[in-house]
């Protein structure tokens, strides 16, 4: 393998040559630059995204969510395995909006998921850091473009726990699948109405041993729940399984339903279609973080803020009031600059 001095910029055709030839070294290299606030690297990312733009797109895209001790990065690790052993390319991703906070909760990801970071088919990569889910979420989508690229034609990403990001991950993928447990007291285990209804798969796992029979009545139930649900516009019917990952049972029963999914997808055109919606939808809040970040990055704004901020808690102005001056002054200023 070829070597590369670690903090040493390339030339943007490294990079890309470099990812087109599926070389993890320079795969990782770019998508830190993705990942980085510099403006110089801001600048580079931009440069090879669109460039191997034409080579991205050629996988299925899923997310995988699940309830905390539901076994996700076992599930997950068994199912790469078995994607591997089926002749697929893996990249696994993490949209975690808490890693700012936390300095990369998840940086275990390599050693939760061991054997299957140890093989060349596939790639594991934790999740950006990001001061908004919004951030996170761009960065990771042109992560997905690169692994792409690089040859990764099934794309596996994660949430972190159940909250707030599994509507992001949703937005980018073709298929979300949702772990979910037997017998954890409320057979919905506060899983919003909302992620339910975005599951084109729910797998109840660690259905071996004595949970087997309570799997059989929690999979009962969840069917009738997801028949509550209207049509999506797919016309794929969710499917509701069990397994058991550290069994390496009913893995291929996912497999194959993903399948069965893609195979419909294509034939009716909303796979195509869903993907065009994604990628505006993604320009779009490409803006809405590029404004923001226009915004509160003003040194002007910066200051009077902090003035609204006290006269706010001093009773002086209304947080509407106040929210109003704040952008009449942003506007001012913009038009003032444009002129």
């Amino acid at each position: 393998m070829k070597k590369y001095k670690s903090k040493n910029r390339l030339n943007p055709s490294e990079y890309i040559d470099g990812i087109l030839k599926g070389d993890r070294v320079l795969l990782s290299r770019a998508i830190t630059i993705i990942e980085s606030n510099l403006e110089s690297d801001k600048i580079l990312a931009k440069e090879i995204v669109q460039a191997i733009l034409p080579s991205s797109g050629n996988s299925i895209r899923i997310g995988i969510t699940g309830v905390p001790g539901v076994g996700k990065s076992t599930f997950i690790e068994v199912f790469g395995k078995h994607l591997i052993q089926q002749g697929h390319r893996v990249a696994i991703l993490s949209i975690d909006p808490s890693s700012q906070r936390s300095k990369g909760s998840i940086l275990g990801d390599k050693t939760r998921m061991e054997e299957l970071a140890n093989l060349e088919e596939a790639y594991i990569r934790p999740s950006a850091s990001g001061d908004t889910l919004g951030g996170v979420s761009n960065k990771t989508g042109e992560t997905v473009l690169l692994c792409e690229a690089a040859g990764y034609d099934v794309i596996l990403i994660e949430t972190v726990g159940v909250g707030q990001s599994e509507t992001a991950v949703h937005g980018m993928t073709d298929f979300f699948l949702l772990l979910m447990l037997a017998g954890a007291g409320d057979e919905l285990q506060g899983i919003k109405k909302g992620i339910m209804e975005m599951a084109d798969m729910v797998v109840i796992n660690k259905a071996d041993g004595e949970n087997v029979r309570m799997s059989q009545m929690a999979k009962r139930q969840y069917q009738n729940a997801l028949h509550i649900f209207p049509q999506s516009e797919s016309g794929w019917s969710p499917v509701v399984s069990t397994a058991s990952a550290i069994k390496n049972i009913g893995i291929d029963k996912v497999w194959n339903e993903i399948k069965k999914y893609k195979k419909l997808v294509l034939e009716n055109g909303y796979f195509i279609k869903n993907r065009n919606h994604q990628q505006i939808q993604w320009m779009y809040n490409n803006i809405n973080e590029e404004l923001k970040q226009l915004f509160y990055g003003s040194t002007n704004i910066k200051s009077h803020l902090q003035t609204l901020e006290k006269d706010i808690i001093e009773a002086k102005i209304s947080p509407v009031k106040a929210a109003e001056k704040i952008i009449g002054e942003f506007k001012n200023s913009f038009e003032k600059n444009s002129k």
